[in-house]
């Protein structure tokens, strides 16, 4: 055998057993879980379900009214906005107890508002300029179809993402003529709850 193929056998079953051990550690390591999502809070304009179990006289559905509380059978004036769905139903539940034996509710929120600090505004040259719901997982596409995308006139990619990092509102440049009209999906950005975009008019 040529003396540039010859190892030592204990340098083989070393590199054998780091490769083991290398590939174990890996395969061992669980793998990233998504970050968790916050709960969906209750907003004023939402319309929500309430079932009381064996009480259909008192199961309805309500809208939120723009003060943020909603009127009920047996219950008046009760805050529903910024409380999750299962926060109200505990709320009800403890309202109706003067009336109901153990009442038993359920809250499953119909149509979406969601409170003004968590929507998405779309302000200057969108077709249909208007405050939006976030929805988990929304992209700038997304808005831009629930707006009916750009006017002729706007300046899309000097458009900016007003966001609020750490109680500071910041800038974030978007490209959005970029996006819409090359179909560049690196210029698709995510958003985040409470951001404004501002999208200008451009100079011809």
């Amino acid at each position: 055998m040529p003396t540039y193929l010859r190892f030592p056998a204990g340098a083989i079953v070393a590199a054998a057993l780091l490769l083991s051990a290398c590939a174990s550690r890996v395969s061992l390591e669980p793998p990233e879980e998504p970050p968790a999502q916050p709960a969906y809070l209750i907003g004023a304009g939402d319309n929500i379900n309430i079932n009381v179990w064996r009480n259909p006289e008192v199961s309805v559905s309500v809208p939120v009214r723009p003060d943020g509380k909603i009127t009920t059978p047996l219950v008046e004036d009760l805050q529903a906005a910024g409380k999750t769905s299962t926060q109200l139903a505990r709320d009800i539940e403890k309202a109706l107890e003067k009336y109901i034996q153990q009442p038993m509710v359920t809250v499953i929120v119909t149509s979406f508002v969601g409170p003004y600090s968590q929507q998405i505004r779309v302000i200057g040259q969108a077709a249909r300029p208007q405050a939006l719901a976030y929805r988990q997982g929304m992209s700038l596409m997304d808005v831009l179809i629930a707006v009916g995308g750009i006017t002729d006139f706007a300046a899309g990619n000097k458009a900016n993402i007003i966001r609020s990092v750490d109680g500071t509102r910041r800038a974030v440049p978007v490209r959005l003529h970029d996006l819409l009209r090359k179909g560049d999906i690196s210029a698709n950005v995510a958003m985040l709850p409470g951001d404004v975009l501002v999208i200008p008019e451009g100079w011809f």
